[in-house]
This record gives C-alpha cells, sequence and structure tokens, in this order.
C-alpha cells in the first residue's frame, strides 16, 4: 500500500494544543482528544459526519468528525489518556498531579488518585490501565516518580512507588504483569512487578515515547537526539535506527509509535514543513525493517479556511504563522487498525485512512 497523505476527517473543538489522543477499544470507532485548553473530547470520526459548504477553488472538502462529549473537571492541561478495554471508563492526567477516572456515560469524574501528600508532587506525564479487569492505574510524572494505584480500593495511597528515575518520566507502556518506563534521564526501565525485578536500558539521550511490539521482545524508543531506535528488549542492543536529517527532535516530547501491522515506524516532528509554508506540521513513517523513509506527510493546520489562532506575534511585534507542531499520535486498534490520527499546537486532530 501507499503510505496515505492526505487527511480524511478533521476533528474540531479544542481551544488550545492538542496534547494527547486515544482510539477507543476495539473496534476502535471512537477518539479521545485532551488539550490544553483543560478538556477532553469525544468525537466519533467517521458517523454522521458534516461536509462543509463547497469551498472555493478545486479542493474537496474534507469531512468533519462529529463532538461527541465534552468532559471538563481539569483545571489545568490534559497530557495523557486511556481508555479501559470495556470502553465504559476511561483515565486522564495532566498538570492537575492527579489522575482522573471518568465514567464515559455520565462525563463525569468517578475517582481522583492523588492531589494528596500521597501522590505526585508534579504534573502527570502518560497514564496507563494495568492489572486484570484495568484494576489497576499506573502514572508517570515530572517528580521523577511511577505510582500504581488500585482502581477497587478505597485507599488515597498507591499500593506501590517507582522511583528509580533520576528525571522527569516522560512515557510508560504497561504488558501483563510487566510496567516500562521512558525518562528525560536517558533511561528505559521494565518492571517486573511480580518478581520485584527491575532491568534498565542506557539509551544516551532523553527519552520521549515508548512502544512495546506485539511480541513483547522488541520496544520502540524515541529520544531527544533526533532519533527512534528498535531495541531488543532481552540483550539490550539496537536492532535499527530511524531518522532523516530533515527530522528534528531535540526539545520537545514528540510521540512515535509502530504502525499498519508492525509494517511502519511513525513519528512526529516538532519543525514546521518549512519557511512560508502556511503553518503545516509534518508525519514521517519508516519502513521498520528496512529503516528508509516510506512517506513524508504534511498535516495543514486544519480544513480549508480554518485560521483559528493561526498568527501569533513575534518578539519583534510582527505578526507571523505559527507551525503545526505534531506531537501525538494514535493507530487505531494498537497499531493493527485501518485507521490513524495525529494531533498538535494548532488544536485540529487530523484522521488519516490507511
Amino acid at each position: 500500500m501507499s503510505f496515505p497523505d492526505k487527511p480524511a476527517a478533521y476533528l474540531l473543538g479544542s481551544n488550545g494544543p492538542v496534547h494527547a489522543v486515544k482510539y477507543s477499544a476495539s473496534p476502535g470507532s471512537y477518539i479521545l482528544t485532551g488539550s490544553g485548553d483543560r478538556s477532553i473530547r469525544l468525537y466519533n470520526p467517521f458517523s454522521n459526519i458534516s461536509v462543509p459548504e463547497a469551498q472555493s477553488g478545486p479542493k474537496p472538502a474534507v469531512p468533519q468528525g462529529r463532538l461527541i462529549q465534552t468532559y471538563s473537571a481539569h483545571g489545568y492541561e490534559v497530557l495523557s489518556l486511556d481508555v479501559a478495554a470495556d470502553n465504559e471508563k476511561f483515565i486522564s492526567g495532566g498538570g492537575d498531579r492527579s489522575v482522573f477516572l471518568w465514567d464515559v456515560a455520565t462525563a463525569v469524574t468517578t475517582r481522583r488518585f492523588g492531589g494528596n501528600v500521597y501522590g505526585h508532587s508534579a504534573r502527570i506525564n502518560c497514564v496507563s490501565f494495568a492489572g486484570d479487569g484495568d484494576s489497576l492505574i499506573v502514572s508517570g510524572g515530572f517528580d521523577t516518580t511511577a505510582r500504581i494505584w488500585d482502581v477497587k480500593s478505597g485507599s488515597v495511597k498507591p499500593i506501590q512507588v517507582l522511583n528509580d528515575a533520576r528525571d522527569a518520566i516522560t512515557s510508560l507502556v504497561v504488558r501483563g504483569p510487566e510496567i516500562v518506563t521512558g525518562s528525560v534521564d536517558g533511561r528505559v526501565r521494565s518492571y517486573d512487578i511480580r518478581m520485584g525485578r527491575c532491568t534498565t536500558d542506557v539509551m544516551g539521550a532523553s527519552v520521549t515515547s515508548l512502544t512495546l511490539t506485539k511480541d513483547g521482545r522488541s520496544m520502540l524508543v524515541g529520544t531527544l537526539d533526533s532519533k527512534v531506535r528498535l531495541m531488543d528488549r532481552e540483550n539490550g542492543s539496537c536492532l535499527r535506527a530511524y531518522c532523516d536529517p530533515l527530522w528534528k527532535n531535540e526539545e520537545i516530547r514528540v510521540q512515535s509509535l509502530l504502525g499498519h501491522r508492525e509494517k511502519y515506524v511513525i513519528a512526529g516532528d516538532e519543525m514546521a514543513v518549512e519557511p512560508g509554508g502556511n503553518g503545516e506540521g509534518r508525519v514521517w513513517a519508516w519502513d521498520l525493517l528496512t529503516g528508509k523513509v516510506v512517506a513524508k506527510v504534511n498535516v495543514p493546520w486544519g480544513p480549508h479556511g480554518y485560521e483559528q489562532k493561526k498568527k501569533a506575534i513575534g518578539r519583534d511585534g510582527k505578526e507571523k504563522t505559527r507551525s503545526n507542531v505534531i506531537s501525538c499520535l494514535a493507530w487505531k486498534e494498537d497499531g493493527w487498525g485501518d485507521q490513524f490520527c495525529v494531533g498538535g499546537s494548532s488544536g485540529v486532530v487530523a484522521v488519516f485512512n490507511v
């Protein structure tokens, strides 16, 4: 197949940058977004889609997905989301230093984990369900700790605190009894909770993104040296590195993941496409096996004519076009579906069909 290079739908409504996107659990019909405007939004990207009136010029109209629900309780930006396997609840984390547990149907928070002396002392960067029946929650934060919370317990204390990191935890992934964390200290730590064992892989540069392969033998690690690496988890060797002279990831947390049944490595880009490029962002795709770039997909600021907060005043007092920095992405059914979506500083989520 040729890698998709045109959005099939846009998700509008955010009044700030989108920091997190997440598909609902299988079959993955819905998309959750978390943004800088402190809200979480639930969309159906292709059901009852509205097509704007015919636009000037030859460009065809790109459909806009349907906003189903807005979830509001956060007092600060939302940075991470995860959805339970039954699609009845989800969790969110961000600047509040607490993990919010939400009921999808009623749009209310049923529990909050943290926000006290036993919780995170700084913003939460990543959250994930864990345990049988999603009975546990794992959160990682700027305070260098990962904390495990028991959903079924009434206790306000985490059941375990993982405090080996020496800098902020930026990413985490859960697989069975295993929790893997990535940190700004340049380490990936794999915890076997049942065995009480921790294995550390030294990456050399700050870790910003983590994904495990389906068999759990390899992991994709994004780092702030403009590289994404596929690591062998058994011996710690680097199986393949994915990079390009034009692809930059040196300053902000840019997500990378495995897509299309582990055929591709895709990643956002902290750089604009080009000066005067109308604020477009970019998504990169590499072939997993060869490491060759297979696509550089330009992501528009939004639908044709969409101008929200596109202009900004620079330090010199002159108006400048902001660029759509693509920092978060998600692939339907954890990389095995036929769709993916990307979000960034424009506040618009672009959905692509594969």
